[in-house]
């Protein structure tokens, strides 16, 4: 998979207050973790060597309101992550643009998007935020798609998802295209693998 050049991926756009800490259990970030490979595998996560940015992460809904965990920022290019590549985000202002984390790595680039998707239902406990030329230019319009002119990491890309949920299939088929932000898509789901799965049934079609 490789983007025109030049690619605006793998650049946190907000503001960051990241507190450095120990990585969270094994058993917190398993799921998640096994999920993350399986993509990476998938070719839906990884790294654009040319460019020298990753790209695709996942997240999981945390224990307190607001909080989630997430993979860390320019972690694609590890074909097998651990409990130290996620942070937790432990706040975040979508308007403000910023997030607050902590953990051994600093959040995704893609925090706030996540933060905004969660906001829109409880049900929704998990996101994948993957990569694919193939799939992007399929479905692009053809399913939920965020409108062109949104860049990713943005509070405009965060309140793009509130427009899809509200006005298109997206709540229900849980998968869409962001136009803005070249080879990427969406999902989420009830579970980190029903979110993974909605990927991988799309490489199938």
């Amino acid at each position: 998979m490789t983007p025109q050049a030049p690619i605006d991926e793998g650049y946190t756009k907000y503001d960051v207050d990241w507190r450095p800490a120990p990585a969270l259990p094994a058993d917190a970030v398993r799921e998640l973790n096994d999920c993350r490979n399986r993509l990476h595998d998938a070719g839906l996560v990884g790294y654009y060597d040319e460019h020298g940015v990753g790209y695709g992460n996942l997240s999981l809904r945390g224990p307190r309101s607001g909080s989630f965990i997430i993979s860390g920022t320019q972690t694609g290019h590890i074909p097998r992550t651990d409990a130290s590549h996620y942070a937790l985000v432990t706040g975040y202002d979508i308007d403000a643009n910023r997030v607050a984390c902590e953990g051994p790595i600093q959040a995704s680039s893609e925090a706030l998007t996540h933060a905004a998707i969660y906001e829109l239902d409880p049900s929704i406990r998990a996101i994948a935020h993957v990569h694919s030329g193939e799939l992007w230019h399929r479905l692009k319009d053809r399913i939920p798609t965020t409108a062109l002119e949104v860049p990713y990491g943005t509070p405009e890309m965060a309140r793009e998802f509130r427009r899809l949920y509200e006005q298109t299939d997206f709540v229900r088929a849980g998968v869409a295209v962001m136009a803005g932000h070249d080879e990427g898509l969406v999902a989420f789901g009830a579970t980190i693998a029903e979110a993974a799965d909605r990927i991988l049934a799309l490489t199938l079609r």
